[in-house]
C-alpha cells in the first residue's frame, strides 16, 4: 500500500535545495499540503514553479526572531521536516566562533524552536504528529574536520530523544534519520575527488553513497502512520557505516 498525507499539512525547512527540495515533491506527491521555508527566494520560486500548489515562507532560520515572526501565522501542520543545516568544516584548532554559533544555530536551534512553534499548536489542536529531524552518521562518529558539524549531529539527535519523552504523551512522535554521504548536488561535488570518497567508502559495506530519494524515502516512512510505534529513534540511512 502506497502512503499517502491526504488531508494532512507538512512543513519541511530547508526546502530550497536537495534533501528538503525532494522531501517537498514527495509529500505534494503523496496528497499533502507543503509548506516549504528557505533562505533563498530563488530557490523557493523555482520550487514553486515545478510543484505548484506549495506554500512558501522565505526566512533565515539563523535568526530566532525573524524565524518566530516568519510562523507566527503558519497555520495548521500536522508533519514537520526539519532538514535545514549547514556544514562548515575547519580542523578542530582552528574552529572559529563564527562557524560554532552559525552552525548551532542553524542545525540545532532552529530545530528547538520551529518544533516548539508546531508542537505548541499541534498540542492546542489535540491533534497527533510526526516530526522527522535530519541528522547524520556525523553524529555518532568523529569526521576529520568535522568536529563543530559533528557536534551540532550529535546535539540534534540528543534533541529528538528528549522531544519524544516530552512529546509523546501528546501523541507526537518525533525520530531523526542519520544520513552516510549524500548524492545531492552538493554533495557530488564535494565527495568528487576518488581518493576522499574511497577512504569513505570503504567504512561503508554497501559499496556506495546515498541518493536523495533513499533519505527521503525513510523520511516519508517516519512521517507515516506505518511507523505509528516509532518514536526517539535515529534511523540510519547509512549503507552500514554505523554498523562497523
Amino acid at each position: 500500500m502506497e502512503i499517502s498525507f491526504a488531508g494532512r499539512r507538512a512543513l519541511v525547512t530547508g526546502a530550497g535545495k536537495g534533501i528538503g527540495r525532494d522531501t517537498v515533491t514527495a509529500l505534494r506527491a503523496a496528497g499533502a499540503q507543503v509548506i516549504a521555508l528557505s533562505r533563498s527566494p530563488e530557490d523557493l520560486e523555482s520550487l514553486s514553479r515545478e510543484c505548484p500548489g506549495v506554500e512558501t515562507i522565505c526566512v533565515d532560520l539563523a535568526d530566532w526572531s525573524a524565524t518566530e515572526a516568519a510562523l507566527s501565522s503558519v497555520g495548521p501542520v500536522d508533519l514537520l521536516v526539519n532538514n535545514a543545516g549547514v556544514a562548515k568544516l575547519q580542523p578542530f584548532l582552528e574552529v572559529t566562533e563564527e562557524v560554532f554559533d552559525q552552525s548551532f544555530a542553524v542545525n540545532v536551534k532552529s530545530a528547538l524552536l520551529v518544533s516548539q512553534i508546531v508542537a505548541r499548536q499541534m498540542i492546542a489542536r489535540e491533534v497527533p504528529g510526526a516530526i522527522v529531524n535530519v541528522s547524520s552518521q556525523a553524529s555518532q562518529r568523529a569526521l576529520q574536520d568535522h568536529s563543530v558539524y559533528c557536534a551540532t549531529k550529535g546535539a540534534l539527535d540528543t534533541l529528538t530523544k528528549v522531544m519524544a519523552l516530552e512529546l509523546g504523551p501528546n501523541k507526537i512522535r518525533v525520530n531523526a534519520v542519520n544520513p552516510t554521504v549524500v548524492m545531492t548536488n552538493m554533495g557530488r561535488i564535494g565527495w568528487s575527488d576518488p581518493e576522499k570518497a574511497g577512504r569513505m567508502l570503504n567504512r561503508i559495506p554497501l559499496g556506495r553513497f546515498a541518493e536523495v530519494e533513499d533519505v527521503v524515502n525513510s523520511i516519508l516512512f517516519l512521517l507515516s502512520d506505518k511507523s505509528a510505534m516509532i518514536t526517539g529513534s535515529c534511523l540510519p540511512v547509512d549503507g552500514g557505516f554505523l554498523a562497523c
